[in-house]
Order: C-alpha cells, then sequence, then structure tokens
C-alpha cells in the first residue's frame, strides 16, 4: 500500500475516483461565458449522487478558490464517505495553480470543496499525478454560498 493509499481506505478511495469522473465529465456542461472561457462551476449533492447546479465560472469564482488555497493550514483529516451529507463544488482554475503545505507542493487545476453544515469545509486537490490531497482551510466561505445559491 502506498504512503497516500494509506490516509485514505478503500471506501474513500473509490469515492474519490467517482469525483475525478465528476472532474473530468464533460456532459451537462453549460457554454463557458465569453469572457472567461472557463469551465463551468458545479455543485454536486452528495445525497442525490449527481450534478445539481453548473454555473458559469468567472473572476469572481477564481478569487474564492484563491483565497481557499492561500488559507490552507493543514492536512485533512480522513474524510469518510458514507457521511452522505452537503455538496462538494468544483471550481476549474484559469491557470493551474500551486498549493504548499510544509514540504508538499502540488501543481492543481481544479479545486474541489466539501460542504457539510455541521462539520469544517475541506478542499480536495488532485496533483498533476491525479492523486488526492485533502486541505484543511481558513478562509470564509459565506460569500462563495451566498453566491452559488446552494444550500439555499
Amino acid at each position: 500500500m502506498t504512503k497516500n493509499n494509506k490516509l485514505f481506505g478503500k471506501r474513500t478511495l473509490a469515492f474519490l475516483t467517482a469525483l475525478m469522473l465528476f472532474a473530468t465529465c464533460q456532459s451537462g456542461f453549460a457554454a463557458a461565458s465569453e469572457e472567461s472561457m472557463l469551465k463551468p462551476v458545479q455543485v454536486f449533492d452528495i445525497q442525490a449522487g449527481k450534478v445539481v447546479k453548473t454555473l458559469d465560472n468567472d473572476k469572481q469564482y477564481q478569487a474564492f478558490a484563491g483565497a481557499w488555497l492561500k488559507s490552507v493550514s493543514g492536512l485533512a483529516p480522513q474524510l469518510q464517505p458514507e457521511e452522505k451529507c452537503g455538496y462538494v463544488y468544483r471550481i476549474p482554475l484559469a491557470k493551474p495553480a500551486v498549493v504548499k503545505y510544509q514540504n508538499l507542493q502540488l501543481q492543481i487545476e481544479d479545486v474541489f470543496m466539501f460542504y457539510c453544515p455541521d462539520k469544517q469545509p475541506v478542499l480536495l486537490v488532485f496533483d498533476m499525478n491525479r492523486r488526492p490531497f485533502l486541505f484543511q482551510f481558513k478562509a470564509d466561505i459565506k460569500p462563495f454560498l451566498k453566491k452559488v445559491g446552494i444550500p439555499s
């Protein structure tokens, strides 16, 4: 078992594999706005098991993701996919970004934020080799949730 696999159980890896499919799925994408030409922001309802909202990606979403990445405060505890609460928000980045934490330096192209009302949100990122990393962060997500409108 590799070091990365030790961080995640088999169920978690299966869940993350499903999310990777969500990340690469092109069907159902709305046309990108002329201004940004970015892949859209998506909201995945964990209980429903599907994308429930697709939004045009813009500079404000890019700023939200950038603030989250800059406020990374540590590796997150193991994600438990059987806790079927909340949403996963995907923000494709306009250009690859670098996440730095201690000895880790990861180049990423998408940011996934897990939101459960009774827990601290966590970020999921995939490095260029598609290895998953979960991070705790300190940025305020209320303006983002208000803009997205889910949860209402």
